[in-house]
């Protein structure tokens, strides 16, 4: 796994609602999916903020500052992802008084689990949403209702993105696909779709080593042969060789989908999720290309 450094701490105007208590509680999610959920269920109890925020920049490129530092050691709830995609946060976390919740340790996963993009499993923030809620809760018992009902809330609002997946399985189970990277798999395996790569290579881009000439040379058969009918292509991590594979799957006129490891701006989690499931839909039925998402 890649970890140059580059992000800054930013906060997220999150919490709903014209008029707001003080909040009560100071949370922090490393990536900002995570810290998108929490402020959902914290609402106006609780002020979140994000360290990985910019869907435009690569977040292995990641710069632990003073500001991160000073962000995690005052909160009182912090969600990681875990499988080493945010370690760098590990040794600040152990002399924090906050509650830590990792998403690995929460769905049960081993070290060994290959794809660490946990956010784009249907499971992942059903399974993690009743634990941010018992864990404020924890900290300000005289708000446990409130978390949650915002908890039920959020849970719900789940619905229309496992109907998405569900519709998307139902026509085009099978459907072969060329990655970049596994960042959408768990999407792709949840809807049926069939990822034609070969791991080895996925997994080589995404550590940022190079990947064997046999790989590559089978990720551009899927392409040039038509082999595969899309494209899921990372946004956020790009070189040349992921640039060579977008331009073949252009010239062959394979439709592509965008999809991206830090939450798109002007999404919610279950809005980007239903997005990326929809242009996975597009594509597959109609042919049609969502290279960037938007409203």
């Amino acid at each position: 796994m890649r970890y140059r450094v580059s992000c800054v701490v930013a906060m997220l105007a999150l919490c709903g609602g014209a008029v707001h208590a003080q909040p009560v509680l100071r949370a922090v999610g490393i990536e900002s999916q995570y810290a998108d959920v929490m402020a959902q269920i914290g609402g106006q109890y609780v002020q979140v903020s994000a360290i990985e925020t910019d869907p435009n920049t690569d977040p292995h490129e990641f710069e632990i500052s003073p500001k991160v530092a000073r962000s995690l050691a005052k909160a009182d709830v912090v969600v990681e992802n875990g499988l080493g995609y945010d370690a760098w946060a590990d040794p600040m976390l152990k002399t924090s008084g906050a509650q830590i919740i990792n998403a690995q340790r929460v769905l049960a996963l081993p070290d060994a689990t290959p794809n660490p993009h946990l956010w784009y499993s249907p499971k992942t923030m059903a399974a993690l949403a009743p634990v941010i809620a018992q864990a404020f809760a924890a900290r300000d018992a005289a708000h446990a209702a409130y978390y949650q009902k915002n908890e039920k809330t959020f849970i719900a609002s789940l619905k229309p993105w496992a109907d998405a997946i569900a519709a998307l399985k139902a026509k085009s189970a099978g459907t072969p696909v060329a990655v970049t990277e596994p960042v959408g798999d768990y999407l792709l395996q949840a809807a049926g779709l069939r990822i034609a790569t070969p791991f080895t290579l996925e997994a080589s881009i995404m550590n940022g080593t190079d990947p064997a000439p046999q790989d590559v040379t089978a990720e551009e058969d899927l392409l040039t042969q038509r082999k595969v009918k899309l494209f899921v292509y990372n946004q956020q991590v790009t070189d040349p060789l992921t640039q060579t594979f977008l331009g073949l799957a252009k010239q062959n006129h394979i439709p592509i989908v965008g999809v991206y490891e830090t939450m798109p701006q002007g999404f919610t989690y279950q809005g980007w999720m239903l997005a990326e499931t929809q242009a996975l839909a597009r594509a597959a039925q109609t042919g049609l290309s969502t290279e960037t998402l938007g409203h």
